[in-house]
């Protein structure tokens, strides 16, 4: 090796990413009342991963196939795949599907689609290069959009003092940004907020975005899995397209199918004609042959045949029921305790919330104080994951929240 000053002398160090590194303190820590809140991956009442019902016997399925190989997917992925998935956001009786102006490609699940999208919008998007995200959103949000040379904007979505959606805040921000801009909407179950807008609100969301011409670009992670209704989650969605947008919606298979590691997502496009999807499309095909040449097998694998089988998909419900009713039952407990304790303020909104994660409104030095004293571990923002709640912890969590709001 020469000597001298390394080509990488001026390379800063990253920070360490929060989550990761939460559940690294999570994992170190000896104590046995310990609590981790803070990842968003499913848990069953005994804080054990779920590895659903349905996708054991896809799984067995797929192993007792004499003719599955392991050769390369096509660079958009499995067309029966990515078919049923964009039929599962946009419904089987969309008019964008009947009319062919859809097109969808297969992704590193969540992050690759929004990746994928925001590439592709990043060099042929020419209206602004304006992208607004929700404050606060998804922390991948902000990472993804400016690494691809938007400008990234905020637009008002949680309002601490009403704990809930800062809706007149957000339209205000929708006028007056600069036309055509690009806005990350969350399809269902906001992350990390878990404030959805009512469905009058979405109307009123949609009409100023037309007004504007800005162009939706909806994150969907929790489909089925916010409120057990895979129809309802989607409903956002389905209205903007009823209303005539062209939009990208991105898709991950993570949360509803318990598939985290495997990496199954989707990118749903919605062009104005069946021509602009095939161009649109192309040029995504193109884009991801130069960044990931072919998508991974498995975990689309289990998806597709779970999502092209009545019988299975009829099972895969039941165990979306299961999984969102656990966390609707951790929302009720925790409510309950904290009312029973009388801890000081308003706590509805842990039950008026819905999907994955609820913002509890404790403050930064509230959440140090709660895992130095009781061992808990949150994000400094007061975000909780329901999953991580149990029949066995929820006591002793519920007091541990009464002690920090009443004195600290």
């Amino acid at each position: 090796m020469t000597n001298g000053i390394s080509v990488f002398d001026t390379v800063p160090q990253a920070p360490a990413d929060v989550i990761f590194s939460l559940t690294a303190a999570y994992k170190a820590d000896t104590d046995p009342n310990k609590v981790n809140v803070g990842v968003g991956a499913f848990r069953t009442d005994d804080l054990k991963p779920y590895v659903l019902p349905v996708v054991k016997k896809a799984d067995a399925i797929l192993f007792n196939d004499p003719s599955l190989d392991h050769e390369y997917l096509p660079i958009a992925g499995v067309p029966s795949y990515t078919q049923a998935a964009a039929r599962l956001i946009l419904g089987q009786d969309s008019p964008a599907i009947r009319e062919s102006r859809v097109a969808a490609v297969q992704t590193i699940s969540g992050t690759g689609a929004n990746h994928t999208g925001a590439a592709f919008l990043a060099q042929f998007y020419k209206k602004s290069p304006k992208c607004y995200i929700s404050k606060p959103t998804w922390a991948n949000h902000r990472n993804i959009f400016s690494l691809v040379g938007f400008e990234v904007e905020e637009y008002p979505y949680w309002n601490a003092e009403k704990r809930g959606l800062d809706y007149d805040a957000m339209l205000n921000v929708m006028r007056v940004a600069p036309e055509g801009s690009v806005f990350v909407l969350h399809a269902c179950a906001h992350n990390p907020t878990g404030v959805d807008p009512t469905k009058e609100q979405w109307k009123g969301i949609a009409e100023v975005m037309k007004e504007k011409g800005h162009f939706p670009f909806f994150d969907c992670a929790y489909q089925g899995f916010a409120s057990g209704d895979l129809d309802k989650d989607a409903w956002a969605v389905r209205y903007f397209v009823d209303e005539g947008f062209e939009l990208f919606v991105c898709q991950s298979f993570a949360k509803n199918f318990g598939l985290y590691g495997e990496r199954a997502g989707n990118l749903t496009i919605v062009a104005k004609s069946p021509e602009e999807a095939k161009r649109v499309f192309s040029q995504i095909e193109k884009l991801q042959r130069s960044e990931i040449s072919n998508p991974p097998a498995y975990g689309s694998r289990i998806v597709n045949i779970v999502l092209n089988d009545p019988a299975l998909y009829a099972e895969w419900k039941e165990n979306l029921k299961y999984m969102s009713n656990r966390i609707i039952e951790m929302r009720k407990a925790l409510f309950d305790r904290l009312t029973a304790l009388g801890t000081p303020g308003t706590w509805n909104h842990i039950t008026d919330q819905i999907g994955m994660f609820s913002f509890t409104g404790l403050s930064a030095t509230q959440v140090q104080v709660i895992k130095e004293k009781y061992h808990i571990y949150m994000t400094d923002n007061g975000r909780i994951s329901m999953a991580g709640l149990s029949t066995g912890n929820i006591d002793y969590f519920a007091k541990a929240v009464d002690d920090v709001v009443r004195n600290v």
